[in-house]
């Protein structure tokens, strides 16, 4: 049985480079689940859980009609209340922003043969057999980013607004202004990298 991997199936989605640089991306689908606060409270690692649990069982779901895939990998949508921190540059916000007050979509992108209504349709059950309720805040997500500005960050998460430094200039140099929210791809599993070894792809949505 053929086994699709989307981080080969999708290079570029899934690759950066560590200068800043421009690509367009197509309309894309994922399991998602979201929350606010802190990545480092109980809540969202509870959250990843509910993710990757149902994001296997839909694997296997999958594979048992004959058609395998690799669960691929975390991303994760940041947002905050615009209004109440008005002006705050894209590199300062993880600085001046408590990390208490950021909302997240996390994300697990599938593959184009999986079926929303298969997946909105296996919910419930999924929660029960795995007595984890909160697989039932899974929902269907499609993103279609379009031009995005992107770099690779390479190290710690508490060294990204030195990363984000380099890629808000080369917007102002390229004259990309923000169309849409901060999106993290983890290429580096986080509960099992030394932060220093860490690589997570930083994409802006551009126009």
């Amino acid at each position: 049985m053929e086994k699709t991997d989307l981080v080969k199936l999708y290079k570029d989605y899934y690759t950066a480079k560590s200068n800043p640089q421009v690509l367009e991306l197509p309309p894309a689908q994922y399991l998602s689940i979201t929350g606010i606060g802190d990545p480092s409270d109980a809540a969202f690692i509870e959250n990843i859980q509910a993710l990757y649990t149902t994001a296997y069982a839909v694997k296997f779901f999958y594979k048992a009609g004959g058609k395998d895939f690799t669960v691929s990998k975390l991303e994760g949508l940041w947002h905050f209340d615009l209004k109440k921190y008005e002006g705050i540059s894209m590199d300062e916000a993880p600085l001046k922003i408590p990390r208490s007050e950021w909302s997240y979509r996390l994300l697990i992108r599938m593959p184009d043969y999986v079926l929303q209504s298969a997946v909105e349709g296996m919910l419930g059950e999924i929660a029960d057999r795995k007595e984890n309720p909160l697989v039932k805040k899974v929902e269907w997500f499609t993103l279609h980013e379009g031009k995005c500005a992107q770099v690779l960050h390479t190290g710690p998460f508490s060294e990204e607004p030195k990363t984000l430094q380099k890629l808000s200039a080369f917007m102002q140099e390229k004259g990309l202004q923000h169309n849409g929210l901060h999106h993290e791809i983890y290429l580096s599993d986080f509960r099992r990298t030394a932060p220093e070894k860490l690589k997570t792809i930083l994409r802006e949505p551009v126009k």
